[in-house]
């Protein structure tokens, strides 16, 4: 595959649970080498035969990261019934976040869908198309516990460093709030960054912090001080345009929530299932970015 010029792309092993498929590497040229059609179930085109190629970053868990050398998630798990349905195998691929807010490897044809716990924006939708929204979300407020805070507005009054992951919307809506927040590249260097003291709080998905807490270092050192109602919703992309593929991820998302598999995917990765606040309607797509299910009591 062809990279661009200083950016770090990676052809990762995958696997989930669900769909009982083995997800390998593949080799990393567009090239189809003649072994088969790109053309899959239902008439949509692949840009390498017999795969569905996946954008994502990494590590967001619990949407992907990887376990056990292998990518797993609660985003490559409803991306791989998507796979399943096509009759192809998933293939991922770790790229810089930035490139989904732009769809540049979708626009060059390095991938067929982005993956990567990414909210639905109108100023995104000018680059990608979304799928139906398949996650709420909500942006945490962690805090260091000898930081002695209690809010977000407690944070910007004592003047504390407050970190971010780049490009994200909890980095937007620290910036809207009159922080400069620290940005860091990945969800691993904010955690990391709290760690350090390089800053005494962060703003990030809610479900990532739940993941981290579940670590009794973390959660002896660290606190959530605020769960940010933001009204944001994930989505996946595609290609400006691929209405058949944009389809095909669509009829495995409604198909997940009507026979149970989304929910059991759900309280896998994320946490107790609350169907009421479920993403499910594309009429409620807000215009926001990044984090988990507002029922979720403590991610």
């Amino acid at each position: 595959m062809n990279t661009l010029p200083g950016r770090r792309i990676r052809v990762l092993a995958a696997t989930t649970a669900t769909a009982g498929l083995l997800l390998v590497a593949a080799c990393t040229s567009t090239d189809d080498g003649g072994s088969g059609s790109k053309t899959a179930a239902g008439g949509v085109e692949l840009v390498k035969a017999g795969q569905l190629t996946t954008c994502t970053h990494l590590p967001y868990p619990p949407f992907q990261s990887e376990i056990d050398g292998k990518v797993q998630g609660f985003d490559v798990s409803l991306i791989d019934l998507v796979a399943k349905n096509l009759g192809v195998r998933q293939e991922i691929v770790d790229t810089p976040f930035e490139n989904f807010k732009t769809g540049a490897f979708l626009n060059s044809g390095q991938c067929d869908v982005a993956a990567a716990g990414m909210t639905i924006t109108a100023e995104r939708k000018k680059n990608v198309d979304f799928s139906d929204p398949y996650f709420d979300a909500t942006q945490a407020v962690l805090v260091d516990k000898s930081a002695a805070v209690t809010s977000l507005a407690d944070v910007k009054a004592k003047k504390l460093k407050l970190g971010a992951q780049a490009q994200t919307t909890g980095e937007d809506y620290a910036t809207k709030q009159g922080f400069d927040p620290v940005s860091f590249e990945s969800s691993d260097a904010v955690l990391n960054g709290l760690r350090t003291g390089q800053v005494k709080a962060v703003i990030i998905d809610y479900p990532v912090v739940q993941g981290w807490l579940k670590d009794k270092a973390n959660a002896a050192a660290f606190k959530v001080v605020d769960n940010l109602n933001t009204g944001e919703q994930y989505g996946f992309t595609v290609k400006k345009g691929n209405a058949k593929l944009l389809a095909a991820v669509n009829k495995a998302l409604a198909e997940a929530k009507s026979d149970g598999t989304y929910k059991t995917l759900y309280e896998k990765w994320i946490g107790p299932y609350d169907a009421s606040v479920a993403a499910a309607s594309p009429a409620a797509t807000p215009s926001a970015s990044a984090s988990v299910s507002a029922s979720v009591s403590a991610s």
